[in-house]
């Protein structure tokens, strides 16, 4: 509206400027007061219109002030509606978000509680059934311990038997090894096992006198082979210097250097008087070998004497050999194979004496065999004589039977 007032004030403006240019053309001096009269009105009315405008534009501004001020507190009051309803629907989300969240904590809650119960069951049922368990299994391991402890009691009831059995047969043992006689003794039952395992009982003795019109009796003597009747006899005897070894062990275990060597030097000592004695008592070619051996019934002992450098010297010294149990089964067994191998030899001239006989017995088995072989031509030939001549004859006789009528048949 306002903008349709002022497009009409300055259209009339306009007009009342384009009148006066009108009339500055057409005026003339007569018209003078006219058009002072005339500019005067126009002066006048264009002061109005200007106040008019100028009230207009105040009233318009007035207006428009008002209206937007109208419009900005409606704006306000809207703004605030808003805000309210925004706030009200916020705290209604606010009420609602509550009321669910302490719905769900209600919920969670039950569902807590109700699992929890069930876990404390289940534990419950679970802890009963572990407390059985454990319990059946206690029971039976206990029962098993027991059984186990008796059973091992048992055992070690029967190995305290044992051992004081043990205990009394070493305290039998250690008398019977006080006893130079009996550890001789031990040492010849020793040796005869070895003796009876690998050679037969034609091929040693035991007990007898090696030499012509000796009361020594050696312990045993392997009956070597000789050409005449008389044998030659290799005497072993077996020796057991119990004490002296016994003492050298004690001064080992004592840790004496000085009693070690004594000890050493005496049972060297002792083992050199018994080479000697062998040499002395059964040795005496042609009856028995130029040599002898020295049995020692332990491979400890063997060993202490082979360590010393003492075998070498009785060797040398006494023509007596040292052997332990199982050096002693060694030399046996190179006897025995080398008596294998002079009863070969033995017994290779009747050997020949046999194959010769065989030869002779195979030159007329061969002769006998050429005249059965010139028996079985001749049959073969007369067999085939036969078969042939008289088979043809047969033949001939069968073609004229083939060749007769029925009439002469029946004739």
């Amino acid at each position: 509206m306002l903008y349709i007032l002022l497009f009409l004030c300055l259209i009339q403006l306009a007009a009342i400027i384009w009148l006066a240019l009108q009339v500055q053309k057409l005026r003339n001096p007569q018209d003078d007061n006219t058009l002072r009269t005339l500019r005067q009105e126009i002066a006048a009315d264009t002061q109005n219109q200007m106040q008019m405008l100028g009230n207009l534009l105040s009233e318009n501004q007035r207006q428009s002030g008002d209206y937007q001020a109208e419009r900005l507190e409606q704006m306000e009051r809207n703004m605030d509606a808003r805000l309210r309803q925004f706030e009200s629907r916020v705290g209604n989300l606010e009420r609602s978000n509550a009321q669910g969240m302490e719905q769900i904590r209600s919920a969670v809650a039950a569902n807590l509680h109700r699992m929890q119960a069930q876990q404390q069951d289940s534990l419950a049922e679970i802890q009963t059934t572990v407390n059985e368990k454990l319990a059946q299994s206690l029971n039976q391991q206990i029962g098993q311990s027991f059984q186990l402890v008796s059973s091992r009691l048992e055992q070690v009831y029967q190995g305290l038997g044992e051992m004081q059995t043990l205990a009394v047969g070493v305290g039998d043992l250690k008398k019977v090894l006080s006893n130079v006689k009996t550890r001789g003794i031990l040492g010849e039952v020793q040796l005869g096992a070895i003796l009876q395992e690998i050679l037969s009982p034609e091929q040693y003795a035991a007990e007898i006198p090696t030499l012509p019109n000796s009361r020594n009796h050696v312990e045993f003597a392997v009956r070597m082979p000789a050409d005449g009747e008389q044998p030659v006899w290799l005497p072993i005897d077996s020796k057991f210097p119990g004490d002296t070894y016994a003492a050298l062990q004690d001064a080992r275990e004592q840790g004496d250097p000085q009693q070690v060597e004594a000890a050493r030097q005496k049972l060297l000592t002792v083992v050199r008087g018994c080479a000697k004695d062998i040499r002395d008592k059964y040795v005496q070619p042609p009856y028995t070998t130029n040599f002898g051996i020295l049995f020692l019934p332990f491979e400890g002992l063997y060993a202490e004497v082979v360590n010393s450098g003492l075998v070498e010297q009785l060797q040398r010294e006494y023509s007596i050999s040292v052997a332990g149990p199982s050096t002693m089964a060694a030399i046996l067994n190179a006897l025995q194979m080398g008596f294998r191998t002079l009863a070969i030899q033995k017994h290779s001239h009747e050997a020949w004496v046999v194959l010769g006989a065989v030869r002779g017995e195979f030159e007329k088995f061969a002769g006998t065999i050429e005249k059965a072989q010139k028996s079985l031509q001749g049959a073969e030939q007369q067999l085939e004589l036969l078969a042939g001549t008289r088979t043809r004859a047969i033949v001939r006789q069968l073609r004229e039977v083939e060749r007769l009528q029925p009439e002469e048949l029946r004739k």
